[in-house]
């Protein structure tokens, strides 16, 4: 089972990778979702009695799916198989017997106890790469619990340094957790396939993740920190303590603007688009910690300046001087910008039921490009 490819003008960079996917919602599907945009052959297998709850999730319902499901399940097809049956167990084998990569997000111990562990897979497929995504990990203490992302992005720390100051930590409005992982489960199956055919004697083995240490990977130097002085970071609303001028500021329609100008070129170029150079050489502003001991008085001079132009007016002003800034988008705001029909991140997909608006393929190959040639099954295929 070597890669290759399907030959033609674009090949796609995982062409003749085939992939078995037995996850359900997000962490672990969506992993299969970026490798079938690459060309991987994902076969997803469901349970016809109870298939993945991602099919009827979402505001809104296409023909016959959820527009949630045509995007997360996109150039994959479905077969429907009961696992706790000889049947569904044996096909299954079979499938894995031809595949390159497994993926599953089942609790740990759920495919041994259907005797489809890893030694019992590899005895007749021992090059295949088995990416099993978790809560807690295939190993210790948590391995037995069930993990959502919103109880990883808690245990991680993550949750903790969200949100504002003496209030609730938030959650983001969606499930960080669930995709940082699946983001290193294809990480870990490129990583293991290359040393599979590279260095590894055509030998497969298990890229164990952890929703809870992808999470907790995200924090930066906290750890670092913490060991050294037992500093316990916070959150910090809207700007990172220390870091100045990294905020938001309201202009006058309303709108919050992103002005990012804490390195200190980038401030001495935002303080001439304020019309207020001395800025950059006053002892409060001159350097990145005096910004930072000083942060509270530079956010309300920028914020009084901001307040005074139009979101749009604001944008060009920065854009001149070339500091970094963004409006807030919403969603409808992201489709009237040009810049993601430009780069292909919104692409329209159409077929006898719907016409799916999929956000577009990351990261961008230049010689094997990913594309989305199908949304997802309609329908649980057939078995046989």
């Amino acid at each position: 089972m070597q890669h290759g490819t399907t030959g033609g003008p674009s090949p796609h960079a995982l062409d003749g990778v085939r992939v078995v996917e037995l996850g359900t919602l997000i962490a672990g599907p969506f992993a299969g979702r970026i490798m079938a945009d690459f060309g991987a052959t994902v076969i997803k297998v469901e349970n016809p009695s109870s298939p993945d709850p991602m099919r009827t999730w979402g505001r809104v319902q296409g023909t016959r799916r959820s527009l949630w499901w045509a995007v997360q399940s996109r150039n994959k097809t479905s077969v429907g198989l009961d696992l706790k049956t000889e049947e569904g167990s044996a096909r299954l084998r079979t499938l894995l017997d031809e595949a390159d990569v497994l993926i599953e997000n089942f609790r740990p111990g759920t495919l041994e106890r259907l005797g489809l562990g890893p030694d019992e897979l590899w005895t007749t497929n021992p090059g295949l790469v088995i990416a099993r995504v978790s809560g807690y990990g295939q190993t210790g203490s948590g391995a037995h619990k069930p993990g959502y992302a919103a109880v990883a992005e808690a245990a991680s720390g993550l949750r903790h340094m969200n949100g504002y100051p003496d209030q609730p930590p938030p959650r983001t409005g969606i499930s960080l957790g669930d995709s940082v992982a699946s983001l290193y489960a294809v990480q870990g199956v490129m990583m293991a396939l290359y040393w599979r055919d590279a260095a590894g004697g055509g030998k497969g083995q298990v890229v164990d993740v952890s929703l809870v240490e992808s999470s907790f990977s995200l924090l930066e130097g906290a750890t670092a920190e913490y060991a050294h002085s037992q500093v316990v970071p916070g959150p910090s609303g809207s700007r990172l303590t220390g870091i100045a001028p990294s905020n938001i500021y309201q202009s006058s329609d309303g709108k919050w603007v992103v002005i990012a100008a804490n390195q200190d070129t980038v401030f001495r170029r935002l303080a001439g688009a304020m019309g207020r150079p001395e800025l950059a050489d006053d002892p409060r502003f001159r350097d990145h910690h005096a910004r930072g001991v000083h942060q509270d008085e530079l956010d309300d001079l920028i914020a009084a300046w901001a307040v005074a132009y139009e979101s749009d007016a604001l944008g060009r002003i920065l854009d001149e001087h070339n500091v970094p800034t963004s409006k807030v988008n919403d969603i409808a705001d992201v489709f009237e910008d040009p810049l993601f029909r430009e780069r292909d991140m919104l692409v329209e997909v159409s077929d006898d039921e719907d016409t799916v608006t999929h956000p577009g393929i990351v990261p961008r190959l230049t010689r094997t490009p990913g594309s989305i040639r199908w949304n997802g099954p309609a329908e649980i295929g057939d078995a046989s």
